[in-house]
């Protein structure tokens, strides 16, 4: 090796050294992390869209059926059930569309059969379950125009709150 070779191994080592400095103790301290997640859920619904309902023939004696849906995502863990209002002219325990000045009487229920009506509260409204995770669950809200009704010809419409208990 020639000497200035040498010379550079020698100067290289003792930067080295110099920039290595020998720790003879340490000491420790937990860093403590957290995060809190909330319980929230968003609800969406598509209409309950019932079409022509006609009083003299198709619907004198036969029903009319409908669905929509409510879609609800959640934390998981959250939401438990679903609440369904009774509408904006609701009267003597009937939900009813309002067309001009007749109404049009209709139900809204939890099952495909139209035996469970689907109000609010713990007793009348859907229990939907604790979310099993974030993805949207989809349930389905059957509708229910009984036939033989004498009414205007007119459009019939209401508005119904559906609203998610977490």
């Amino acid at each position: 090796m020639n000497r200035t070779a040498r010379i550079a191994l020698m100067f290289g080592g003792v930067v080295l050294g110099m920039a290595a400095p020998a720790f003879a103790q340490t000491a420790t301290a937990n860093l403590n992390i957290s995060a809190t997640v909330n319980k929230t859920c968003t609800i969406t619904t598509t209409p309950v869209a019932f079409g022509v309902y006609d009083p003299v023939v198709a619907n004198a004696t036969t029903n009319l059926d409908a669905q929509g849906t409510v879609v609800v995502t959640c934390t998981k863990g959250a939401g438990t059930r679903i609440d369904l209002g009774n509408g904006s002219n609701f009267s003597a325990s009937s939900r009813r569309m309002a067309g001009g000045t007749d109404f049009l009487t209709y139900e809204l229920y939890q099952d495909a059969g139209r035996t469970t009506v689907w109000g609010s509260g713990a007793a009348n409204g859907n229990n939907i379950g604790a979310a099993p995770s974030r993805a949207a669950r989809t349930v389905n809200v059957y509708g229910r125009v009984p036939s033989g009704q004498d009414v205007s010809a007119a459009s019939y419409t209401d508005t119904v709150v559906a609203t998610i208990n977490f």
